[in-house]
């Protein structure tokens, strides 16, 4: 069974840092690429950033230069690394998984793959 499990949220104070990973159960990081989403309450999904396939890395301007992701073929995981935390990123994160996917400046518009999300809360 493919599944995907994202891991590491929590409570952190603003500008903290905190780094969420996504597990592949089933299958291989190798060739896909993954998106990572949040949700705030009262608020639409929205995809902060991907990796291609091909290890480009997408952001939105709201985390570019605070965000960053990789991925670890030895664990299994593409982790998000989340410094200099804001209020404003409060919010479950997800992430999403597409095979073979390559752009050099957009992130896939459907992916095949969730996780359940896991709650991020910046906050004093």
């Amino acid at each position: 069974q493919l599944q995907l499990a994202e891991s590491g949220g929590g409570l952190v104070q603003p500008g903290g840092s905190l780094r969420l990973s996504c597990e592949f159960s089933g299958f291989t990081v190798a060739n896909y690429a993954v998106g990572w989403f949040r949700q705030a309450p009262g608020k639409e999904r929205e995809e902060v950033l991907c990796i291609t396939s091909s290890g480009n890395i997408i952001a939105t301007d709201s985390v570019k230069g605070r965000f960053t992701i990789a991925a670890d073929n030895a664990k299994n995981t593409v982790d998000l690394q989340m410094n200099n935390l804001k209020p404003e990123d409060t919010a479950v994160y997800y992430c999403a998984a597409l095979y073979w996917y390559f752009s050099d400046y957009k992130c896939p518009r459907e992916y095949d793959y969730w996780g359940q999300g896991t709650q991020v809360t910046v906050s004093s």
